[in-house]
């Protein structure tokens, strides 16, 4: 019994070790691709999307906190990729991995549910897991600056702001995905295959003309997203806000199109801004979809059962048992105790 107990116990521990390692490795990668995307704020490198931040979140809530040393380490590669490291980049390294532990915990708080099924959970990930929990990436990273003369006091504001907000984004746009790409966030629905192919053709066309014209056209955009969200929620409509802001970004960094004779502030002000809105609506829109069509459904599965209780009363016939019922439409999830971590998750500590 002994020996079964110690061979259960290093399954446990490989399998810790093994998902540990891949989110740094997903860490990293997200960290390269993001840099391609950088900007200058106040001769500060910042970027407009961090997907980092949204690889640490979705970990934490597929995984676990037992997985957080893959965040830290994946943050250490990251700044190694840039500069030497320093003491001072375990601050830095600090401020990467604590702030996606608080957006965890506070969402696990609230009873936050992976599949953005209900619009208290958008509106958590927005709120909580994005905009609260980065301000302490944020801080950290340019307080740390300020401190070590790396940066002036004057020029805090407008650095922490876009370090804040390119935290934040790569929360609201990638974290979904990635719970929607490993089933997290439930199966994808490919029968509809003819409308799907008719919205990618769509994006593909619209979007390069409203973002790479002159005319700044970018609010063509937001009937796509709407249109994603009402037929495919939450894979539809983040796929095609994502596809819309990496294809923003670039073209803000030529400084082209709809971006064409505008400060390096005007800029970073004009893109964060339609990312935010971008993500605001695909996230929520997709949320309030779900929610809408989960209570249909339980109300259609109420009246069915109503309906065969109410056939055997005509008949004379006492109405069957609640475990007898066979109901055509689909079963509806009991909630989940916000108190109770999601599968898979460590109730350990996170450093």
């Amino acid at each position: 019994m002994a020996a079964v107990l110690v061979t259960r116990r290093f399954r446990l521990s490989l399998e810790v070790v093994l998902k540990t390692l891949a989110v740094a490795a997903c860490y990293y990668v997200g960290g390269r691709l993001g840099l391609l995307s950088r900007l200058t704020v106040e001769g500060v490198v910042v970027t407009p999307i961090w997907p980092p931040t949204g690889v640490a979140v979705a970990a934490l809530l597929v995984f676990g906190m037992s997985v957080w040393p893959g965040i830290a380490v994946g943050s250490l590669l990251v700044i190694a990729s840039l500069t030497t490291p320093q003491l001072t980049t375990l601050v830095t390294v600090a401020g990467n991995t604590i702030a996606p532990l608080c957006a965890y915990l506070m969402l696990r708080g609230v009873g936050f549910r992976v599949g953005i099924s209900r619009v208290r959970d958008g509106l958590a990930l927005v709120f909580l897991g994005g905009l609260g929990a980065m301000l302490i990436s944020a801080t950290v990273g340019v307080g740390l600056q300020v401190v070590t003369g790396g940066l002036g006091t004057g020029q805090f504001w407008s650095v922490w702001l876009a370090w804040w907000v390119g935290d934040a984004m790569g929360v609201l746009l990638v974290t979904p995905i990635l719970l929607v790409l490993v089933g997290a966030a439930g199966p994808l629905n490919l029968t509809r295959w003819k409308e799907m192919l008719c919205l990618g053709l769509a994006a593909v066309i619209v979007v390069p003309w409203a973002v790479l014209g002159e005319l700044s056209l970018l609010f063509l955009i937001f009937p796509l997203l709407i249109w994603a969200a009402l037929s495919f929620q939450l894979a539809g409509s983040m796929l095609c806000a994502l596809f819309a802001s990496m294809l923003t970004t670039f073209e803000a960094n030529t400084q082209k199109g709809a971006f064409l004779h505008l400060s390096a502030i005007e800029v970073m002000t004009k893109l964060q801004a339609f990312n935010g809105a971008a993500a605001l609506t695909a996230l929520l829109l997709s949320a309030m979809v779900a929610e809408q069509r989960a209570t249909r459904r339980s109300v259609e599965s109420a009246c069915r059962e109503l309906a065969e209780v109410l056939e055997h009363l005509a008949a004379g016939e006492s109405p069957p048992e609640p475990s007898d019922r066979h109901t055509a439409g689909p079963v509806v999830a009991a909630p989940e105790d916000p108190g109770r971590p999601p599968p898979g998750s460590d109730p350990g500590g996170h450093a």
